[in-house]
C-alpha cells in the first residue's frame, strides 16, 4: 500500500518530468509513420504496373480499405485505451502490423494488398492513437500543442522518409520486395520498444483528472459523447469536418499523385521525391505550429492551413513540370502542419479527462474516415474524366472545409 502511494506521488504531468518516455513514443510513433510511408510511392505503381490494373478506382481500393479499418479502429481505440490501458493497445496494433510487409512482398494479387491494408489500418489506429493519448497523458494540459506538434512531427517525418527511400530502392531494385524490408524493420523495433521499454500512462490520467475536476459525467454514454464530439459541439463539430477533408486530401494525393505525375512522364526518384517533401515539411514544421497554436489559439491556424493546401493541390492540377509540383508539394506540406495537430490539440481542449480518449477517438474515426472517401471519390473521378480532376475537386473541398471551421469553431478554444 506504502509502494503504491509513493508510486502514484512520484507521477508527474510535464514535458520535462516524463521526457524520457516521451522521447521514447517519439521514436515509437516514427515507426509507426514509417509503416505508411512504404506505401505512398511504391503501392500505387505495383497495382498500374504489376498487376496491370486499368481502372484508378481499383488501384486506390487498398487506400479505401486501409482509411476504412483505420477509422473503425480509432472509434474503438479509446474505449479499449480507457477500459486495458494504453500500452496493451499499443501492443496489440503492432501485433496486428507485424505482417503486413510480408504480405506485401509475397502477394500474388491485389487482393492481398487490400487485406494486408485492412491490418495496416487497424495497426495505425491502435498504435498512433495510443503514441497521441500517451503523450497527451504525460505532458498535461498545458503544452498539448507542443506534445502534438512533436508526435506528428516524429510519424510524418518518418513518412515522408520512407516515401523517398522506398522511391529509391523501387527505382535501383524494382517494386518489390526491396523497398518492403525497410517495414521488417519497423514492426519489429516498434514491437520491441513498445514490449520491453513503454510505460503505460495511466496513473497520469488519474493525476490530470485530480488536479482539474471534470465539469461532465465521467459515465457518458458512447451515443450521447458520439452526438456531441461528431455535431452538437460546434468547436468539436468543426474540427471533426476539417480532419475529415484534410485525409480526404492526403488519401486522393496518396492514390492520386503517383499516378498523376507518372502521366506526365517523371521516373520513380522523381515521384519518390514529391511523395516525400509534402510529408517531410508536413511533419517538420509541426514542431512549430503545434506550440504556436498554444499561443495564437487553435482557429485562424487550422483555417488558413485548409486555404494553403487548397491552393497547393490546384497548383498541383495546373502544373506542369517537377519545378512546380515541388513548390506546390511544400505548400502542400505546410498548411497540413497547421492543421494536423492542431486540430488534435482543439478537440483535446474540448473534451474532459473523464472522455477525453474516446472524444479523441471519435474525432480521429471522421479524420481517418477521409482516407477511404478521398481514395474512393477520387478513384472514380479519375476513371471518369482524367487524373487532374480529383485534384481540381479536392482543392475546392477543402477552402470551403477550411471557412466552416473558421465559422464554427468557438473563438475561445485556446
Amino acid at each position: 500500500m506504502a509502494q503504491t502511494e509513493a508510486a502514484a506521488q512520484s507521477v508527474r504531468l510535464g514535458l520535462v518530468a516524463n521526457w524520457r518516455q516521451f522521447a521514447l513514443l517519439l521514436i515509437v510513433n516514427a515507426c509507426v509513420g514509417g509503416m505508411v510511408g512504404l506505401e505512398r510511392t511504391v503501392v500505387p505503381l505495383i497495382g498500374a504496373r504489376e498487376f496491370h490494373l486499368a481502372d484508378t478506382a481499383l488501384i486506390t481500393s487498398f487506400i479505401v480499405s486501409f482509411g476504412i479499418a483505420k477509422a473503425l479502429t480509432n472509434l474503438i481505440s479509446g474505449s479499449f485505451a480507457d477500459r486495458f490501458g494504453r500500452k496493451p493497445v499499443l501492443i496489440a496494433g503492432w501485433l496486428i502490423g507485424l505482417p503486413v510487409p510480408a504480405l506485401i512482398i509475397v502477394a500474388p494479387s491485389w487482393d492481398w494488398i487490400v487485406a494486408a491494408n485492412i491490418l495496416l489500418g487497424v495497426n495505425q489506429g491502435l498504435a498512433w492513437s495510443m503514441t497521441v493519448n500517451m503523450k497527451i497523458d504525460l505532458v498535461g494540459p498545458a503544452r498539448r500543442g507542443l506534445a502534438l506538434g512533436l508526435n506528428e512531427f516524429s510519424g510524418y517525418a518518418a513518412v515522408g522518409l520512407t516515401a523517398f527511400l522506398t522511391g529509391l530502392i523501387a527505382s535501383r531494385y524494382g517494386l518489390r520486395p526491396a523497398p518492403f524490408y525497410l517495414g521488417l524493420v519497423y514492426a519489429a523495433a516498434g514491437l520491441l520498444f513498445s514490449v520491453l521499454l513503454v510505460r503505460d500512462t495511466s496513473a497520469h490520467v488519474a493525476l490530470e483528472r485530480r488536479l482539474h475536476p471534470s465539469a461532465g459525467s465521467p459515465a457518458m454514454s458512447f451515443r450521447r459523447l458520439f452526438l456531441r464530439v461528431s455535431l452538437t459541439d460546434p468547436s468539436l463539430f468543426a474540427a471533426c469536418q476539417a480532419g475529415l477533408v484534410n485525409n480526404l486530401n492526403d488519401g486522393m494525393s496518396w492514390g492520386i499523385l503517383p499516378l498523376f505525375f507518372a502521366a506526365h512522364g517523371l521516373g520513380l526518384e522523381q515521384i519518390g521525391v514529391l511523395k516525400a517533401i509534402y510529408p517531410a515539411v508536413w511533419g517538420i514544421l509541426q514542431v512549430v505550429t503545434g506550440p504556436l497554436s498554444d499561443r495564437i489559439g487553435r482557429r485562424g491556424l487550422i483555417a488558413g492551413g485548409m486555404a494553403l493546401q487548397a491552393l497547393a493541390l490546384f497548383m498541383i492540377a495546373v502544373g506542369e513540370h517537377f519545378g512546380a509540383w515541388l513548390f506546390a508539394s511544400v505548400l502542400l506540406g505546410a498548411g497540413t502542419a497547421m492543421v494536423y495537430p492542431t486540430l488534435l490539440a482543439a478537440v483535446s481542449d474540448a473534451s474532459e479527462p473523464a472522455w477525453r480518449a474516446r472524444g479523441l477517438s471519435i474525432y480521429r474515426f471522421w479524420r481517418d474516415l477521409g482516407y477511404a472517401v478521398g481514395a474512393l471519390v477520387a478513384g472514380v473521378l479519375a476513371d471518369l474524366f482524367g487524373l487532374a480532376a480529383p485534384i481540381f475537386l479536392v482543392s475546392a473541398l477543402t477552402l470551403f472545409s477550411g471557412a466552416i471551421a473558421l465559422a464554427a469553431m468557438r473563438k475561445n478554444v485556446r
